[in-house]
């Protein structure tokens, strides 16, 4: 896992950037990602900074070789955390570490051996993104949602009942790091 993440070539998630907008000093996009295979584990009753970083633990775990096929699949970016915010702003204790099965195991994913990951296809999606740089937990991923809910206005379709945390470099990076996140816009 240890050379994967931290020598290896890192697989960043493609999409089709549909626009580059800036509205009052903020910078956003609007992506169009495809359907794929995800490996996933999720919490319930623990904070986002509480767990996190065990969870992301398992994922990398998995893609690096602990699977019952011991297949080292090399890493993937970025890790996509789901979050579920209460009406104050505040995020729930449920969320869900997602990471994408780099594309040579797209079809046949290798099997987790830890019962709690598991590999999910997800379907295609469009989403308003906000990048930012720095390490980032939850007070920073909820300050910068709460911009792009700004930035994008009352009227714009998108799920307000969850969105996404996205990390793109390895927890030890001490400089240019990125960080998103994602609200998924309402399908027509």
């Amino acid at each position: 896992m240890i050379k994967n993440s931290l020598f290896g070539n890192t697989e960043e998630t493609e999409y089709k950037l549909l626009s580059s907008e800036s509205k009052d000093g903020v910078s956003f996009e609007v992506r169009r990602y495809e359907a794929a295979k995800y490996a996933v584990v999720s919490s319930e009753g623990r904070t986002f900074d509480q767990v996190t970083g065990e969870l992301v633990r398992k994922l990398l775990m998995y893609i690096g070789g602990s699977n019952e096929q011991g297949e080292a699949m090399g890493t993937a970016a970025p890790i996509i955390i789901t979050v579920y915010p209460r009406n104050d702003g505040v995020l729930s204790r449920r969320l869900v570490v997602a990471i994408r099965v780099p594309s040579v195991y797209q079809q046949s994913p290798p099997t987790p051996t830890d019962s709690a990951i598991k590999v999910e296809e997800r379907p295609g999606m469009t989403v308003y993104t906000l990048q930012f740089g720095g390490f980032a937990g939850e007070s920073e991923y909820r300050a910068e949602a709460s911009r792009l809910t700004r930035t994008l206005g009352e009227t714009a379709p998108f799920q307000r009942k969850q969105y996404f945390c996205c990390s793109y470099d390895p927890p030890l990076k001490p400089y240019g790091r990125r960080n998103e996140v994602w609200f998924l816009q309402e399908e027509p």
